[in-house]
């Protein structure tokens, strides 16, 4: 199991106990908005960690609901939760951008069907950086910090995505 979607499923559980669509809805619902993390297959994650002594499950039954298992952390969760949040920190892997597959190939593009692609990815960016900058300048007294920090931080890598592919498809077209 990978480092981070251990981080992550420690993280969620660090709030309170779980069942596992609650971690599934957080993941999409909050996370999905700033990380590419596939949520399709938890369980398989939950068990390890439970297997490995970080959580334990109980039976639990909310009203008229069917019974599910409630995840939660123990002490060494929480113990490995602060490990991988240091060494995530740490980590200074190389982001990975799938645009950079395409530059790899472009000699298999047509020069007029890459220049239509890259405007078209120009203009999607900057959908997004407006998207960003609403979020950024919306950001209300209530929220966390923390996530005020996430949006910045993601505005700054869409700018330099935007001027880098402004630049690539100024030299494409001299």
């Amino acid at each position: 199991m990978k480092a981070y979607t251990e981080l992550v499923i420690l993280g969620i559980l660090k709030d309170g106990p779980k069942h596992g669509y609650e971690i599934k809805k957080f993941l999409k619902n909050v996370l999905g908005v700033f990380t590419s993390f596939e949520s399709t297959s938890i369980y398989y994650s939950l068990n390890r960690l439970e297997e490995k002594g970080c959580l334990k499950k109980k039976l639990a039954r909310k009203e008229l609901h069917p019974e599910k298992h409630v995840y939660s952390l123990t002490y060494k969760g929480e113990a490995l939760l602060m490990r991988l949040l240091s060494d995530n920190f740490l980590s200074l892997n190389r982001p990975f951008v799938n645009v950079d597959l395409s530059f790899y190939f472009l000699p298999y593009m047509e020069k007029e069907a890459l220049e239509k692609k890259v405007k078209i990815r120009v203009r999607a960016l900057e959908r997004i950086k407006r998207w960003l900058e609403k979020r950024v300048d919306g950001f209300s007294p209530d929220e966390p910090g923390y996530l005020k920090i996430i949006f910045e931080h993601n505005l700054c890598l869409i700018n330099a995505e935007i001027s880098f592919t402004k630049g690539f498809l100024k030299n494409l077209l001299s």
